[in-house]
């Protein structure tokens, strides 16, 4: 292309844009690359034909087709749209990849710390000492806590109804026990809440508990990112944050560093009971059975 202000700035652009030109071939070119974006950021375009079972020059006949000089030109925009918007590869996948690509080599360790304190200090930014008052003071005032966090999220969830219930609340993790689901609801009530942890696109599992926690008038927490937190209706309190751009680390310590934050807010603010609850469970721990799985 003669110009950058003429090239779009993703793939899916340029396809629509040229859709009249693209073959047969194209299209079984085009699906390679969509489905391994890793690959296709790096191979060759002989090495992207055969995959694809064609002529080694039919990836530089796509390329040209789409306003490139050649493939390494087309290449060069498939690892940009990887790495700086990542809209045309949106799966696992590609969220790898673009980590990958963004590390120089021999600097992993670092790029993925680096990307930790981008997301860290965008938190900063995102989220205020107001916002986690109002988690902390919902969770002080209710009956019971129920918290949900799904795939990578369930083991947040885990900890934080695990620090809940050493400082002397009522917490259940509604993921530890999927079989009693439908049971554990059922007691919901107007004095409870529930605490959701939801990122990317939340599973329709999460919007049932929503509905439920609704119908039963729950206060509803969610810490989301922005695709995460669209659910109707709305949480009572909400937390948007991101976790980090698509080739930065979509990291677990932003959520857990909030909701920890949460958690050290509400033994501010709960009298006493918290710090209470967690000299009781040290001495005990200290003092009772050893309780040894050996």
């Amino acid at each position: 292309m003669d110009r950058a202000d003429d090239i779009p700035q993703h793939l899916s652009e340029l396809v629509a844009l040229n859709a009249e030109r693209l073959t047969e071939a194209d299209a079984r070119l085009l699906d390679v690359l969509m489905q391994n974006p890793m690959r296709a950021a790096l191979e060759n375009g002989r090495e992207i034909s055969n995959r694809a079972g064609l002529h080694p020059s039919s990836a530089v006949r796509l390329a040209r087709r789409l306003g490139f000089e050649g493939y390494p030109e087309f290449r060069t925009f498939l690892q940009n749209s990887l790495v700086d918007e990542g809209e045309d590869f949106d799966n696992g996948a590609a969220r790898v990849a673009a980590r990958l690509l963004r590390a120089d080599e021999g600097a992993l360790v670092s790029s993925v710390i680096d990307s930790e304190i981008a997301a860290l200090e965008s938190a900063r930014k995102a989220v205020n000492d107001g916002q986690i008052r109002r988690f902390s003071e919902a969770v002080r005032d209710c009956r019971r806590i129920f918290v949900v966090g799904l795939g990578h999220f369930g083991a947040l969830a885990y900890l934080v109804n695990l620090r809940l219930n050493r400082s002397g609340y009522n917490a259940t993790d509604l993921t530890a026990t999927p079989n009693l689901l439908r049971e554990t609801l059922m007691t919901m009530s107007d004095g409870d809440v529930l605490w959701l942890f939801a990122f990317r696109s939340p599973p329709p599992l999460m919007h049932d508990i929503r509905t439920v926690a609704a119908d039963r008038r729950a206060t509803t927490l969610a810490i989301t990112d922005v695709a995460g937190g669209r659910f109707d209706p709305p949480p009572d309190h909400h937390i948007t944050v991101s976790r980090g751009a698509l080739g930065q680390s979509q990291s677990l310590v932003v959520p857990m560093t909030i909701a920890n934050t949460v958690i050290l807010d509400l033994a501010a603010i709960d009298d006493g009971r918290s710090l209470k609850a967690i000299e009781q469970f040290d001495r005990f721990r200290e003092e009772g059975p050893s309780f040894s799985w050996g």
